[in-house]
């Protein structure tokens, strides 16, 4: 819990009456089944490209233990935010969590690094986007990215309940085309084929890791595209039916479903065509199915066909996501409130909007590469605040009803949290352009909260209202 020194550092302004009614969000919208598919929705584009560049840079062994390490920073985090979503199901997320137990500048150093993430994200698979459709209709550019975001934000402006069924039903083909991967290369699997990557001359190069201890470190944030983003799922909590109960199994599942794909995609892609070939590819499922059955197969044509639809889910999906990160930091006052208003469906129009453009703005520039690393740095800073909040959190106040607890409680959030930090300093070595180019966002964004927002919070946020009420315990004790 936030002490009164936190509290001392900002300042709250009176709203009128009816502020939260103009800000609600469409509850019930969400059960877990629904949940768990855009956990899923969120990642599943990972799984079709980014990921096998982690092959270039460490070679199999490289990536293999890359990944292993970030699927037990994924799986501990996950269980954290199981708990930590069914105790505090608010919009803001992670930012909430950090705001109960690290005060506001603890939520909000959290929710600008989750909203770094998740607002250059689309923009860089909006460019990824324009590929695909210009490998089926020859037309790229400016005008595929702009009717992709203006089709896929009206959809969420229709209303959450109308938006999440259409996303589940995408993420249910992209999902089938990964099956009808895993089933096409499984025949054509063969050990040697891992460790075709010439061996270099870094110190502990081998078969296994060609490019040496270092190709396990350059690894890891390709290795975090096969699970990035499912921390979003909890961004839902207020959308969805029975938080308490339906925020953890609508997590868990997803992240179930997503160690099953990473293990099957690192396995057989490399495994059936090669590790040096997955390593160079734009579309390594396709070009791993082509190289088992040959070109024109029907096998890698639906699978490069339905990949757009893999790209469209987490684009989709994502915009979900930072269109409820905007709306809770909104309301709160630690954006322009007006971002936070929602329309006649109960979707906050804004929110969706403002970004939307902002996106559509960064992928003009063609540099995808350099927004999904951007990315990257935002999430790591942000699993490592999640997780810290779940361990102040058992330790300030263990009496918090916890509809669902983490197994095995601070120990498992605690080699998150360590795992998360090494995450953080990887990025250090894909792109220093990256890191300055996030660091000038935060700089900013700081800088509107330190100067400006910080004393024109909303008192009546949920978020500010679990602090008054914990503090207000806190005393009468």
């Amino acid at each position: 819990m936030a002490n009164n020194h936190h509290e001392r550092r900002v300042g709250y302004e009176s709203v009128e009456s009816d502020y939260l009614e103009k800000r609600q969000l469409k509850q019930g919208a969400a059960g877990w089944i629904l949940l768990a598919s855009l956990g899923v929705s969120y990642v599943i584009s990972g799984d079709y490209a980014g990921w096998n560049f982690g092959l270039a840079a460490g070679g199999f062994g490289g990536m293999l233990i890359a990944t292993i390490l970030m699927a037990i920073m994924y799986t501990g985090m996950v269980f954290s935010l199981a708990e930590l979503s069914s105790s505090l199901p608010t919009a803001g997320g992670g930012y909430s969590f950090a705001r109960r137990v690290m005060g506001p500048w603890g939520g909000y150093i959290t929710g600008t690094a989750i909203l770094l993430e998740y607002a250059i994200a689309p923009a860089a698979i909006a460019i990824f986007i324009g590929g695909y459709v210009e490998s089926l209709i020859g037309i790229n550019g400016p005008l595929v990215y702009a009717v992709f975001y203006v089709v896929f934000v009206g959809i969420h402006l229709w209303g959450a309940g109308e938006a999440l069924k259409i996303m589940m039903a995408i993420t249910a083909l992209a999902v089938l085309a990964i099956v009808v991967f895993i089933l096409g290369m499984l025949p054509h699997f063969s050990v040697a084929n891992l460790f075709d990557v010439a061996p270099g001359t870094a110190a502990g190069a081998s078969a296994f890791l060609p490019h040496g201890y270092l190709g396990i470190w350059s690894a890891l944030p390709f290795a975090m595209w096969l699970f990035l983003a499912v921390e979003g799922v909890p961004l839902a909590a207020e959308e969805s039916r029975d938080p308490g109960r339906d925020m953890p199994r609508g997590i868990i599942t997803a992240m179930i479903v997503l160690l099953i794909f990473a293990a099957c995609i690192l396995l057989l892609g490399p495994g059936g065509a090669g590790a040096q070939l997955m390593s160079e590819s734009d579309a390594p499922l396709v070009d791993a199915l082509t190289a088992a059955y040959g070109e024109g197969n029907w096998a890698s044509g639906f699978v490069n066909l339905i990949g757009l639809a893999g790209l469209i889910a987490s684009f989709f999906s994502i915009i979900f996501g930072y269109s409820r990160q905007v709306f809770a930091l909104s309301r709160a006052g630690y954006l322009p409130r007006v971002l936070s208003i929602t329309n006649r469906r109960r979707a906050p129009a804004l929110a969706l909007i403002v970004p939307g453009v902002i996106g559509f703005l960064l992928s003009l520039t063609g540099q995808g590469d350099l927004m999904i690393t951007m990315a990257v740095f935002g999430a790591t800073i942000s699993y490592a605040m999640m997780t810290l909040s779940h361990i102040l959190l058992r330790q300030r106040e263990p009496q918090l009803e916890r509809p669902y607890r983490t197994p095995g409680g601070t120990l498992t959030s605690g080699v998150a949290f360590g795992l998360s930090i090494l995450a953080f300093a990887s990025t250090f070595v894909v792109s220093v352009q990256a890191a300055l180019w996030s660091a000038v966002f935060y700089a900013l964004m700081l800088a509107w909260f330190g100067f400006y927002s910080r004393k024109r919070l909303v008192a009546r946020a949920p978020e500010e209202e679990f602090e008054a009420i914990a503090r207000a315990e806190a005393e009468l004790d």
